[in-house]
């Protein structure tokens, strides 16, 4: 099973060395603005600084994204993934695909 510990951006685990590369792993999830959320952004963005509805709507869609890798990567035995990145891109308008990504991979200690 893959830990938090064993989640890297860098490509490598520290005190530990990769034993088995068994591929990309991906967490994908697609999340549209509501329209009381849409309200709500857009009388903060009035007062300019931090959009807080949007935020959220940000890191509860990175957090499923990231959950989804980990399931992805615990399902083809992993217990590491490194390499890991995020991307976002526009469906269309008001519709946001956020991706995690990186290599599954299996560990043991040094």
């Amino acid at each position: 099973m893959v830990y938090d510990a064993f989640v890297s951006t860098s490509f490598d685990v520290k005190g530990y060395r990769i034993t088995e590369q068994l591929g990309v792993v991906r967490g994908i999830t697609v999340r549209s603005r509501s329209l009381p959320g849409n309200i709500v952004g857009g009388l903060q963005s009035l007062f300019g600084g931090n959009i807080t509805i949007y935020t959220e709507l940000c890191e509860t869609a990175r957090k499923e994204a990231y959950r989804e890798m980990i399931l992805h990567a615990d399902s083809m035995g992993a217990n590491a993934i490194i390499g890991v990145r995020y991307d976002a891109n526009e469906v269309m308008n008001g519709i946001t695909e956020v991706l995690c990504y990186g290599t599954a991979v299996k560990v043991e200690k040094e």
